[in-house]
């Protein structure tokens, strides 16, 4: 049976305000904003919707642990690879991200 897209938008919304959340509350309360990128996880798979990309790149995928640049994480980039690459200094998971670069005008 189908859900009705007004649970998937409130579960969309609320998935959004987790991240929110953990952003402000990362400063003080690290642990708090690991808990909200949980339970965020949870409720896009319960709802099975999809995290918008720009918050994917926002917690660790293998400890679901908040990320917060050059505090939790290393970003670097690597111009043979043509990508960003990101190291959870939680647990030591690396991912990458491919770009490209912008042609010039």
């Amino acid at each position: 049976m189908k859900r009705p897209t007004q649970q998937l938008k409130i579960a969309k919304e609320r998935i959004i305000k987790l991240f929110e959340q953990a952003d402000k509350e990362f400063d003080t309360h690290p642990e708090r904003s690991h808990r909200y990128v949980k339970l965020a996880k949870k409720i896009a798979t319960r709802y099975n919707i999809s995290i918008p990309k720009e918050l994917r790149r926002k917690f660790c995928k293998k400890c679901y642990k908040y990320l917060k640049p050059s505090i939790n994480c290393r970003v670097r980039t690597r111009k043979s690879q043509q990508a960003v690459i990101i190291t959870c200094l939680e647990c030591g998971h690396i991912m990458r991200y491919p770009y490209k670069k912008e042609k010039g005008k």
